[in-house]
Protein backbone atom coordinates (compact mmCIF):
# COMPACT_ATOMS: atom_id res chain seq x y z
CA UNK A 1 0.00 0.00 0.00
CA UNK A 2 1.15 3.33 -1.00
CA UNK A 3 2.16 5.55 1.92
CA UNK A 4 -0.82 8.60 2.80
CA UNK A 5 1.30 11.92 1.60
CA UNK A 6 0.76 15.27 3.16
CA UNK A 7 0.85 18.00 0.27
CA UNK A 8 3.23 20.94 0.80
CA UNK A 9 0.55 22.27 -2.56
CA UNK A 10 -2.90 21.06 -1.22
CA UNK A 11 -4.70 23.61 -3.09
CA UNK A 12 -2.40 23.50 -6.43
CA UNK A 13 -3.67 21.50 -9.38
CA UNK A 14 -2.07 21.07 -12.99
CA UNK A 15 -1.21 24.29 -14.37
CA UNK A 16 -3.85 26.44 -16.96
CA UNK A 17 -0.93 25.82 -19.47
CA UNK A 18 -0.89 21.91 -19.15
CA UNK A 19 -5.03 21.89 -19.29
CA UNK A 20 -5.16 24.06 -22.35
CA UNK A 21 -2.79 22.55 -23.85
CA UNK A 22 -3.82 19.20 -23.24
CA UNK A 23 -7.14 20.34 -24.71
CA UNK A 24 -5.43 21.34 -27.64
CA UNK A 25 -4.03 17.80 -28.59
CA UNK A 26 -7.18 16.15 -28.08
CA UNK A 27 -9.22 18.26 -30.00
CA UNK A 28 -7.05 19.20 -32.69
CA UNK A 29 -6.86 22.51 -32.15
CA UNK A 30 -5.18 25.93 -33.70
CA UNK A 31 -2.91 26.87 -30.77
CA UNK A 32 -2.60 30.20 -29.65
CA UNK A 33 -2.72 29.82 -26.32
CA UNK A 34 1.00 28.59 -24.73
CA UNK A 35 3.38 31.08 -24.73
CA UNK A 36 6.14 29.04 -27.46
CA UNK A 37 7.06 29.89 -31.09
CA UNK A 38 5.91 27.09 -33.76
CA UNK A 39 9.26 28.19 -35.45
CA UNK A 40 12.66 27.30 -35.19
CA UNK A 41 15.78 29.20 -33.30
CA UNK A 42 18.18 30.99 -36.03
CA UNK A 43 19.71 28.62 -38.69
CA UNK A 44 23.43 29.55 -37.35
CA UNK A 45 22.03 28.65 -33.34
CA UNK A 46 21.51 25.15 -34.30
CA UNK A 47 24.96 24.79 -36.39
CA UNK A 48 26.54 25.66 -33.61
CA UNK A 49 24.90 23.20 -31.48
CA UNK A 50 26.17 20.83 -33.80
CA UNK A 51 30.02 22.24 -33.52
CA UNK A 52 29.82 21.68 -29.84
CA UNK A 53 28.65 19.18 -29.65
CA UNK A 54 31.76 17.50 -31.70
CA UNK A 55 34.03 19.77 -30.09
CA UNK A 56 34.56 17.89 -26.51
CA UNK A 57 31.30 20.37 -24.91
CA UNK A 58 29.43 17.25 -23.98
CA UNK A 59 30.58 17.31 -20.32
CA UNK A 60 28.96 18.81 -17.44
CA UNK A 61 29.18 22.81 -17.23
CA UNK A 62 30.74 24.56 -14.16
CA UNK A 63 28.01 24.89 -11.83
CA UNK A 64 27.44 29.09 -12.43
CA UNK A 65 27.43 28.81 -16.08
CA UNK A 66 30.52 28.14 -19.04
CA UNK A 67 32.52 30.62 -18.68
CA UNK A 68 32.04 32.11 -22.42
CA UNK A 69 28.41 32.33 -22.00
CA UNK A 70 28.94 34.89 -18.95
CA UNK A 71 31.09 36.38 -20.65
CA UNK A 72 28.90 37.19 -23.18
CA UNK A 73 25.71 38.12 -21.09
CA UNK A 74 28.56 40.33 -18.56
CA UNK A 75 28.77 42.25 -22.66
CA UNK A 76 25.47 42.35 -23.07
CA UNK A 77 24.14 43.54 -20.01
CA UNK A 78 26.95 46.73 -20.39
CA UNK A 79 25.56 47.29 -24.13
CA UNK A 80 22.22 47.50 -23.18
CA UNK A 81 22.05 48.31 -20.03
CA UNK A 82 25.05 50.31 -18.93
CA UNK A 83 25.56 47.41 -15.76
CA UNK A 84 28.97 46.11 -15.68
CA UNK A 85 28.30 43.13 -13.90
CA UNK A 86 31.09 41.13 -12.20
CA UNK A 87 31.50 37.37 -13.08
CA UNK A 88 30.00 36.51 -9.49
CA UNK A 89 27.18 38.45 -10.31
CA UNK A 90 25.98 36.07 -13.31
CA UNK A 91 24.75 32.29 -12.92
CA UNK A 92 23.03 30.26 -15.67
CA UNK A 93 19.99 28.22 -15.43
CA UNK A 94 17.97 25.81 -16.41
CA UNK A 95 15.26 28.33 -17.70
CA UNK A 96 13.43 31.52 -16.20
CA UNK A 97 11.41 29.18 -14.17
CA UNK A 98 14.22 27.76 -12.22
CA UNK A 99 15.99 31.41 -11.65
CA UNK A 100 12.68 32.48 -9.99
CA UNK A 101 12.12 29.39 -8.15
CA UNK A 102 16.15 29.84 -6.86
CA UNK A 103 15.51 33.46 -5.93
CA UNK A 104 12.75 32.95 -4.21
CA UNK A 105 14.50 29.97 -1.97
CA UNK A 106 17.39 32.37 -1.38
CA UNK A 107 15.96 35.07 0.71
CA UNK A 108 12.42 33.50 1.89
CA UNK A 109 12.02 32.20 4.79
CA UNK A 110 9.00 30.98 6.67
CA UNK A 111 6.84 33.75 7.69
CA UNK A 112 8.17 36.28 5.69
CA UNK A 113 5.45 37.71 3.16
CA UNK A 114 6.21 38.09 -0.48
CA UNK A 115 4.44 40.19 -2.37
CA UNK A 116 3.30 39.58 -6.32
CA UNK A 117 1.04 42.00 -8.73
CA UNK A 118 -1.51 40.30 -10.44
CA UNK A 119 -2.02 39.13 -13.08
CA UNK A 120 0.95 37.62 -12.40
CA UNK A 121 2.97 34.13 -13.57
CA UNK A 122 1.51 31.18 -11.66
CA UNK A 123 4.94 29.66 -10.53
CA UNK A 124 5.71 32.47 -8.33
CA UNK A 125 3.50 31.65 -5.59
CA UNK A 126 3.96 27.52 -5.22
CA UNK A 127 7.30 28.37 -4.78
CA UNK A 128 7.21 31.07 -1.61
CA UNK A 129 4.60 28.75 -0.29
CA UNK A 130 7.16 25.87 -0.73
CA UNK A 131 9.57 28.17 1.63
CA UNK A 132 7.07 28.53 4.30
CA UNK A 133 5.83 32.07 2.92
CA UNK A 134 2.58 34.39 2.73
CA UNK A 135 1.95 35.66 -0.65
CA UNK A 136 0.49 39.11 -0.73
CA UNK A 137 -1.39 39.78 -3.99
CA UNK A 138 -1.95 43.79 -5.51
CA UNK A 139 -4.00 44.29 -8.75
CA UNK A 140 -2.71 46.04 -11.26
CA UNK A 141 -4.45 48.74 -12.10
CA UNK A 142 -7.39 48.04 -15.08
CA UNK A 143 -7.28 48.62 -17.91
CA UNK A 144 -3.81 49.75 -18.56
CA UNK A 145 -2.18 47.09 -15.85
CA UNK A 146 0.20 49.66 -14.77
CA UNK A 147 1.28 50.24 -10.89
CA UNK A 148 -1.13 50.88 -8.27
CA UNK A 149 1.60 52.51 -6.07
CA UNK A 150 -1.33 53.67 -3.41
CA UNK A 151 -2.21 49.83 -3.01
CA UNK A 152 0.85 48.57 -3.14
CA UNK A 153 2.41 50.75 -0.31
CA UNK A 154 -0.25 49.25 1.49
CA UNK A 155 1.01 45.64 1.23
CA UNK A 156 4.40 46.66 2.29
CA UNK A 157 4.92 45.73 6.18
CA UNK A 158 8.17 44.73 8.22
CA UNK A 159 7.69 41.09 7.40
CA UNK A 160 7.83 41.92 3.52
CA UNK A 161 10.99 40.06 2.06
CA UNK A 162 10.04 40.23 -1.67
CA UNK A 163 8.59 41.86 -4.14
CA UNK A 164 8.40 39.74 -7.13
CA UNK A 165 8.02 42.34 -10.55
CA UNK A 166 6.97 41.37 -13.97
CA UNK A 167 8.30 43.40 -17.05
CA UNK A 168 7.96 42.90 -19.98
CA UNK A 169 4.11 41.83 -18.38
CA UNK A 170 2.86 38.81 -19.24
CA UNK A 171 -0.06 38.72 -19.77
CA UNK A 172 -1.16 41.78 -20.68
CA UNK A 173 2.40 43.36 -22.51
CA UNK A 174 2.35 46.46 -20.62
CA UNK A 175 6.04 48.07 -19.11
CA UNK A 176 7.13 49.90 -16.52
CA UNK A 177 8.91 53.10 -17.20
CA UNK A 178 11.71 54.74 -15.46
CA UNK A 179 9.73 56.51 -13.42
CA UNK A 180 8.18 53.53 -12.35
CA UNK A 181 11.26 51.99 -10.96
CA UNK A 182 12.01 55.24 -9.44
CA UNK A 183 8.93 54.89 -7.01
CA UNK A 184 9.13 51.15 -6.32
CA UNK A 185 12.92 52.31 -5.19
CA UNK A 186 11.46 54.85 -2.82
CA UNK A 187 8.95 52.63 -2.01
CA UNK A 188 11.28 50.07 -1.00
CA UNK A 189 14.47 52.41 0.28
CA UNK A 190 12.97 52.11 3.95
CA UNK A 191 12.19 48.49 4.20
CA UNK A 192 14.42 45.17 4.23
CA UNK A 193 12.69 44.08 1.08
CA UNK A 194 14.70 42.61 -1.82
CA UNK A 195 13.40 42.73 -5.52
CA UNK A 196 13.32 39.66 -8.13
CA UNK A 197 12.46 41.22 -11.79
CA UNK A 198 10.90 38.88 -14.24
CA UNK A 199 12.48 40.50 -17.48
CA UNK A 200 12.44 37.18 -19.53
CA UNK A 201 10.72 39.04 -22.67
CA UNK A 202 13.14 42.18 -22.26
CA UNK A 203 13.96 42.46 -26.07
CA UNK A 204 10.58 42.20 -27.21
CA UNK A 205 9.53 46.21 -26.62
CA UNK A 206 7.38 47.45 -29.51
CA UNK A 207 6.23 51.11 -30.92
CA UNK A 208 9.77 52.81 -30.33
CA UNK A 209 9.72 51.98 -26.59
CA UNK A 210 12.66 51.36 -24.84
CA UNK A 211 13.03 49.31 -21.97
CA UNK A 212 13.34 49.84 -18.32
CA UNK A 213 15.36 47.21 -16.79
CA UNK A 214 16.13 47.04 -13.00
CA UNK A 215 19.93 46.41 -14.38
CA UNK A 216 19.93 50.05 -15.37
CA UNK A 217 18.75 51.58 -12.32
CA UNK A 218 21.69 51.41 -9.47
CA UNK A 219 19.32 51.87 -6.49
CA UNK A 220 17.19 48.85 -7.17
CA UNK A 221 19.60 46.32 -8.76
CA UNK A 222 21.47 46.77 -5.52
CA UNK A 223 18.74 44.75 -3.67
CA UNK A 224 17.70 43.02 -6.78
CA UNK A 225 17.43 39.19 -8.64
CA UNK A 226 17.28 40.16 -12.46
CA UNK A 227 16.14 37.26 -14.48
CA UNK A 228 16.22 36.58 -18.15
CA UNK A 229 15.36 33.89 -20.83
CA UNK A 230 17.26 32.82 -23.60
CA UNK A 231 14.46 30.56 -25.21
CA UNK A 232 12.28 33.37 -25.61
CA UNK A 233 15.12 35.17 -26.77
CA UNK A 234 16.10 32.94 -29.15
CA UNK A 235 12.51 30.92 -30.05
CA UNK A 236 14.15 28.14 -28.29
CA UNK A 237 12.09 27.59 -25.22
CA UNK A 238 12.44 24.05 -24.91
CA UNK A 239 16.38 24.44 -23.86
CA UNK A 240 15.36 26.00 -20.84
CA UNK A 241 18.25 28.39 -20.47
CA UNK A 242 18.31 31.39 -18.66
CA UNK A 243 20.46 33.35 -16.13
CA UNK A 244 20.04 35.54 -13.08
CA UNK A 245 22.08 39.00 -12.42
CA UNK A 246 22.19 40.14 -8.78
CA UNK A 247 24.92 41.34 -6.66
CA UNK A 248 27.46 38.62 -5.57
CA UNK A 249 26.13 38.40 -1.75
CA UNK A 250 22.54 37.92 -3.44
CA UNK A 251 24.28 35.65 -6.09
CA UNK A 252 26.79 33.41 -3.52
CA UNK A 253 23.11 32.57 -1.64
CA UNK A 254 21.70 32.06 -5.08
CA UNK A 255 24.66 29.85 -5.87
CA UNK A 256 24.27 27.44 -2.87
CA UNK A 257 20.87 26.87 -4.09
CA UNK A 258 20.96 26.31 -7.65
CA UNK A 259 23.37 24.18 -6.93
CA UNK A 260 21.39 21.77 -5.44
CA UNK A 261 18.89 22.11 -7.97
CA UNK A 262 20.20 21.38 -11.61
CA UNK A 263 24.27 22.04 -10.76
CA UNK A 264 24.70 22.93 -13.90
CA UNK A 265 23.38 23.32 -17.53
CA UNK A 266 23.55 22.05 -21.09
CA UNK A 267 27.30 22.49 -21.69
CA UNK A 268 26.87 22.40 -25.52
CA UNK A 269 23.86 24.98 -25.60
CA UNK A 270 25.80 27.11 -23.19
CA UNK A 271 28.80 27.28 -25.68
CA UNK A 272 26.73 27.77 -28.85
CA UNK A 273 24.76 30.55 -27.47
CA UNK A 274 27.79 32.38 -26.17
CA UNK A 275 29.41 32.30 -29.63
CA UNK A 276 25.66 33.08 -31.78
CA UNK A 277 25.67 36.36 -28.55
CA UNK A 278 28.99 37.24 -29.69
CA UNK A 279 28.59 36.89 -33.66
CA UNK A 280 25.70 38.28 -33.83
CA UNK A 281 24.71 40.70 -31.06
CA UNK A 282 22.51 42.60 -33.58
CA UNK A 283 19.41 39.61 -32.95
CA UNK A 284 18.55 41.55 -29.72
CA UNK A 285 18.25 44.73 -31.15
CA UNK A 286 16.22 43.07 -34.49
CA UNK A 287 13.71 41.12 -32.10
CA UNK A 288 11.12 43.86 -31.44
CA UNK A 289 10.89 44.50 -35.04
CA UNK A 290 9.97 40.87 -35.73
CA UNK A 291 7.35 40.50 -33.08
CA UNK A 292 5.49 44.04 -33.39
CA UNK A 293 4.92 42.92 -36.97
CA UNK A 294 3.28 39.48 -35.79
CA UNK A 295 1.47 41.70 -33.73
CA UNK A 296 0.31 43.85 -35.99
CA UNK A 297 -0.58 41.19 -38.44
CA UNK A 298 -2.80 39.40 -36.02
CA UNK A 299 -4.65 42.49 -35.64
CA UNK A 300 -5.19 43.06 -39.29
CA UNK A 301 -6.72 39.36 -39.32
CA UNK A 302 -9.08 40.25 -36.55
CA UNK A 303 -9.84 43.41 -37.69
CA UNK A 304 -14.23 43.50 -38.12
CA UNK A 305 -14.47 41.00 -35.53
CA UNK A 306 -16.33 41.50 -32.49
CA UNK A 307 -13.56 41.13 -30.42
CA UNK A 308 -11.58 44.36 -29.06
CA UNK A 309 -8.14 44.82 -27.75
CA UNK A 310 -5.76 47.45 -27.31
CA UNK A 311 -2.37 46.63 -29.28
CA UNK A 312 -0.04 45.34 -26.79
CA UNK A 313 3.06 47.21 -26.08
CA UNK A 314 5.59 43.88 -25.50
CA UNK A 315 6.09 40.60 -25.04
CA UNK A 316 4.39 38.15 -27.54
CA UNK A 317 1.04 38.11 -25.92
CA UNK A 318 -1.48 40.30 -26.77
CA UNK A 319 -5.17 40.25 -24.40
CA UNK A 320 -8.60 40.63 -26.67
CA UNK A 321 -11.90 41.25 -25.09
CA UNK A 322 -14.65 38.66 -25.52
CA UNK A 323 -17.30 40.62 -24.22
CA UNK A 324 -19.36 41.47 -27.12
CA UNK A 325 -19.05 37.97 -27.98
CA UNK A 326 -20.11 36.10 -24.53
CA UNK A 327 -20.99 36.43 -21.08
CA UNK A 328 -19.12 33.24 -19.82
CA UNK A 329 -16.51 33.39 -17.54
CA UNK A 330 -13.10 33.53 -19.09
CA UNK A 331 -11.86 30.11 -18.56
CA UNK A 332 -15.20 28.48 -19.48
CA UNK A 333 -15.36 30.76 -22.35
CA UNK A 334 -11.89 29.65 -23.38
CA UNK A 335 -12.69 25.96 -22.87
CA UNK A 336 -15.73 26.73 -25.07
CA UNK A 337 -13.18 27.88 -27.77
CA UNK A 338 -11.39 24.73 -28.02
CA UNK A 339 -14.07 22.46 -28.02
CA UNK A 340 -16.30 23.96 -30.35
CA UNK A 341 -14.30 26.33 -32.26
CA UNK A 342 -11.08 24.68 -32.26
CA UNK A 343 -8.58 27.35 -31.19
CA UNK A 344 -6.63 27.35 -27.78
CA UNK A 345 -5.95 30.76 -25.61
CA UNK A 346 -5.83 30.84 -22.24
CA UNK A 347 -7.80 32.79 -20.17
CA UNK A 348 -6.57 35.55 -17.61
CA UNK A 349 -7.93 34.60 -14.40
CA UNK A 350 -5.64 31.72 -13.49
CA UNK A 351 -2.94 35.22 -13.44
CA UNK A 352 -4.73 36.66 -10.42
CA UNK A 353 -5.94 35.59 -6.53
CA UNK A 354 -8.92 37.59 -6.60
CA UNK A 355 -9.85 38.33 -10.81
CA UNK A 356 -12.27 40.95 -11.51
CA UNK A 357 -16.03 39.69 -11.91
CA UNK A 358 -16.82 41.42 -15.08
CA UNK A 359 -13.44 41.11 -16.93
CA UNK A 360 -13.77 39.25 -20.21
CA UNK A 361 -10.34 38.73 -21.31
CA UNK A 362 -7.74 36.11 -23.28
CA UNK A 363 -4.78 35.64 -23.93
CA UNK A 364 -3.23 35.07 -27.45
CA UNK A 365 0.30 34.34 -28.41
CA UNK A 366 1.75 35.77 -31.29
CA UNK A 367 4.87 33.73 -31.58
CA UNK A 368 3.28 32.24 -34.39
CA UNK A 369 3.93 31.30 -38.24
CA UNK A 370 1.57 33.17 -40.62
CA UNK A 371 -0.24 30.32 -41.23
CA UNK A 372 -1.16 29.46 -37.71
CA UNK A 373 -2.23 33.09 -36.74
CA UNK A 374 -4.30 33.12 -40.00
CA UNK A 375 -5.63 30.14 -38.71
CA UNK A 376 -6.57 30.73 -35.66
CA UNK A 377 -7.67 34.29 -36.62
CA UNK A 378 -10.53 32.95 -39.00
CA UNK A 379 -11.77 31.34 -36.16
CA UNK A 380 -12.08 34.03 -34.26
CA UNK A 381 -13.22 36.44 -36.35
CA UNK A 382 -15.91 33.99 -37.29
CA UNK A 383 -17.16 34.24 -33.15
Amino acid sequence: MTPAIDSKLPGLGTTIFTVMSQLAIEHRAVNVGQGFPDFEPPARLRELVAVHSSAHHNQYAPMAGAVPLREAIARKLERHYGRRAADAEITVTCGGTEALAVAIQAVVRPGDEVVVLDPCYDSYEPIVTLCGGITRHVPLSRPGFGLDLERLAAALSPRTRLLIVNTPHNPSGALLSRADLDALAALLRPTRAFLLSDEVYEHMVFDGARFASVNAHEELAARSFVVSSFGKTYHATGWKIGYCVAPAPLSAEFRKIHQFVTFAIASVLQHAIADFMTEHPEWEDELAAFYEARRDRLGELLRGSRLRWTPAHSTYFQLVDYAAVSDLPDTEFAQQLIREHGVVTIPVSPFCAEPPRDSRLIRLCFAKEEATLAAAAARLAAL
